[in-house]
């Protein structure tokens, strides 16, 4: 959830957040990170001053050359020792501009404190606040784990073969926003609660761990009526050094106001709402070639029988042509079909270059050139959710894009 801020207000928070480092005790150098993505665009659809292709759901949209807002987050942390005892104090802002700068969003996206070295359990980390804990696949811009909000928990507590973390959550309504800030359609009146277990660190075998989540969550009874819950659980192996970069693959399920990403879902989804998702994304880095890809099925049931079936499978590859110099080219193709309707397609390609500090996939900051094609049927075209185009079934974006990350 988004928080209205201003100038005024967000300047305090960060004096406030000095202020505490400096009164406390012995401090480090601040740590200042952010990410930034934007850029010009123009797009042969008649009438639109740019356009985006991709279809209405989780890891369906692939992102090179297809993001129509701007968007940024900068945090602040202070690492301070008080006593004896580590904290952290930590501030993210954001801003959020979807299509035009005229329209924009600005947000605390976090504000949590982190303490590790107290007495009662020296090696746990107890932390509060607003927090982020998620983990998604960056070509489609996805986190299939998600479970941040306004919470507090604590982890790292040692089990032997893993480690152990709880952690619950409260919002005080169900305003459930879009990963883009803007209103979810499932947005209602009622609050909510979850709570979540975890064991992580799991070694399964030689550079490759297991993280296992346990959800279960509870809307607030509204009216005489009686709040829904839901659970759900994510197993989540993660393996390193895989040709110079890394592989995740996940298998998750969730049913009722549990969302699959393991967050708040739709607070008034009785128990017959249940989703089930498999998830494989290797990365990679062999010389000059390097990448990202993605296979994703998704299977959504409602309590009344009907069903949606997902699909999407593609990649996106970086070839450093020199030290500052790489080529783009990213593919990706997605499906959803839906009992009794019209199966949805859409096929995605971006090719470009881009100047970057280094020749790798992963080095930013990053300026593109690009051009985007999109074909779609008829269906996908017509499903208003999706945003295409409605008297076409093709059509070309091209522009500019930085993204930087730091």
């Amino acid at each position: 959830m988004n928080m209205k801020i201003n100038a005024r207000p967000c300047a305090i928070r960060i004096i406030a957040l000095a202020s505490l480092a400096a009164c406390v005790g012995p401090v480090s150098a601040m740590d200042w990170t952010g990410y930034m993505r934007g850029g010009p665009a123009a797009t042969t659809v008649s009438g639109e001053s740019r356009q985006c292709y991709g279809l209405n759901g989780p890891g369906l949209k692939y992102r090179l050359g297809n993001e129509c807002d701007f968007y940024g987050e900068f945090q602040m942390a202070q690492a301070v020792k008080a006593d004896g005892v580590d904290f952290n104090a930590v501030l993210m802002t954001n801003y959020y501009s979807p299509q035009t700068e005229s329209n924009h969003d600005y947000g605390v996206e976090q504000a949590y404190l982190e303490m590790k070295g107290v007495d009662i359990a020296p090696q746990v980390l107890f932390w509060g606040g607003k927090r982020r804990d998620r983990d998604d696949v960056h070509i489609v811009d996805t986190f299939f784990v998600n479970m941040s909000g306004v919470g507090t928990g604590f982890e790292n507590v040692d089990v032997g073969f893993g480690k152990f973390g709880l952690a619950a959550y409260k919002t005080d309504s169900g305003a459930v926003r879009n990963p883009d800030g803007s209103l979810s359609a499932t947005a209602h009146n009622n609050g909510g609660a979850r709570l979540h277990a975890q064991l992580y660190d799991i070694g399964v075998n030689p550079d490759g761990k297991l993280r296992v989540v346990a959800t279960y969550s509870k809307s607030d009874s509204q009216g005489g009526i009686k709040g829904t819950d839901g659970f759900g659980f994510s197993v989540e192996h993660v393996q390193d050094k895989f040709f110079g970069g890394g592989n995740h693959i996940w298998a998750q399920y969730s049913q009722g106001s549990t969302n699959i990403n393991q967050g708040f879902g739709d607070l008034t989804a009785p128990s017959g709402n249940k989703t089930w998702r498999l998830v494989e994304s290797p990365s990679w880095q062999v010389g000059a070639f390097g990448g990202q890809a993605i296979a994703m099925v998704q299977h959504d049931q409602t309590d009344g029988g009907g069903s949606t079936k997902s699909f999407s499978l593609g990649g996106r590859g970086s070839y450093g042509i020199t030290r500052n110099l790489k080529f783009l080219t990213e593919i990706g193709y997605s499906s959803k079909k839906p009992d009794g309707g019209s199966s949805e397609n859409l096929t995605k390609i971006t090719v470009g270059p881009a100047l970057s500090t280094g020749p790798d996939f992963w080095k930013r900051p990053e300026l593109r050139l690009y051009v985007t094609y999109a074909d779609f049927n008829k269906a996908a075209a017509t499903d208003v959710g999706n945003g295409l185009p409605t008297n076409k079934t093709n059509a070309v974006s091209y522009g500019a894009q930085v993204e930087v990350w730091f």
